[in-house]
């Protein structure tokens, strides 16, 4: 349905009134895009349908700044050919850091390179791409995403004339075009003129449960997982170094957001321990950190979520109450936990009201 051209092109239209605009541009983009997912099914049907059938113009691409070329990243070799660019989790999208405020890493084979996670902009996707040159002249062959939050993916542009591969989760192309003018024109918003010539480029290469691809003598292995942060989380794992990239499977500091499923991520943890991984780069969070001994403050804050979620159900207790209450004892163990953790208590209410 995607060529690797293809353009989603950011929407002209005022998301918010005026006066509310403040407001939203201070919120984080994991909790504004969960606000957004309460739209019916059929309206995001209708729009792949629409977009499915056009031919959606390329915008020209403009000169990283005053035609400067990239500067590159500094960046940290967590494994013989792993560098990791450790984003800084405190923050969410600015002028600053061009929106990578996420993990991005390049791993290098005898042949060429993969990048996984490519950050906020195609001003910081120019330059990751800088400092895989400076590292190496092997070809730049897979920009591998780990799922459809923007901080990962819309540095995929600075790849394009690179002959890159981008690759993600068969679900990733859908969730992509539901979500792209609205997370352009956010982005936008937060990045300013830096953010010029970002675009939102699908995968045309997707793993429907596991590939593997060859980078030279060091080969990856490709995991696509069911609903769990997302319904599109992709995992990478270098066997060579037993590095797993867990994408935002794992948070480590940075409160989780669930954009998914709270159950289906206990569930994904569970199997995820299986992986016999030495060390793990999280979404967010450090460059690397131990495996799996890495999982267990994320789990221990999911269980108490679902089990004092559950109380409050069964308890009749309303949101606004249980707000207060539902696994308490995390508050002050989780940067953005008063932002964050009264959604996922919205999210789990929501789950498992059914129950």
């Amino acid at each position: 349905m995607f060529s690797k051209t293809t353009t989603i092109p950011t929407c002209t239209s005022r998301l918010h009134e005026s006066t509310a605009r403040s407001r939203w541009e201070t919120t984080p983009l994991y909790i504004l895009a969960l606000v957004r997912r309460t739209l019916p099914a059929i309206a995001a049907g209708m729009v792949l349908v629409l977009f499915s059938s056009l031919s959606l113009p390329t915008k020209a691409q403009p000169a990283p700044l005053a035609g400067q070329s990239a500067k590159p990243l500094d960046l940290d070799e967590i494994a013989e050919g792993i560098h990791v660019y450790a984003g800084a989790h405190d923050e969410d999208a600015t002028p600053g850091n061009l929106g990578g405020f996420s993990n991005a890493a390049l791993v290098i084979g005898k042949r060429s390179i993969a990048v996984i996670d490519s950050g906020g902009s195609r001003a910081f996707g120019l330059r990751l791409r800088a400092s895989a040159r400076a590292l190496s002249d092997l070809p730049i062959r897979y920009v591998i995403n780990t799922h459809v939050h923007p901080d990962h993916i819309f540095g995929n542009g600075a790849f394009d004339d690179a002959q890159s591969v981008v690759v993600g989760h068969h679900k990733l192309p859908r969730a992509l075009l539901a979500r792209a003018s609205f997370y352009l024109e956010n982005f936008g918003r937060r990045i300013g003129a830096r953010f010029e010539g970002t675009r939102a480029i699908p995968p045309t290469m997707t793993v429907d449960r596991s590939m593997r691809i060859d980078l030279g003598e060091r080969e990856l292995i490709l995991d696509a997982w069911s609903t769990a942060h997302t319904d599109n989380d992709l995992t990478v794992f270098d066997p060579a170094t037993g590095t797993l990239f867990a994408g935002d499977l794992l948070f480590v500091d940075r409160l989780p957001i669930i954009d998914g499923s709270l159950k289906g991520w206990l569930q994904v943890l569970t199997e995820l321990r299986s992986i016999p991984a030495r060390r793990v780069v999280p979404g967010h969070g450090p460059a690397f950190a131990p495996w799996p001994n890495a999982l267990d403050a994320q789990e221990r804050y999911f269980r108490a979520l679902l089990r004092d979620t559950r109380a409050a159900l069964d308890a009749g207790h309303r949101i606004e109450r249980a707000i207060e209450s539902v696994a308490s004892e995390e508050r002050g163990r989780w940067i953005h936990f008063d932002i964050g953790h009264p959604r996922n208590i919205t999210a789990a209410f929501t789950e498992l009201e059914w129950e």
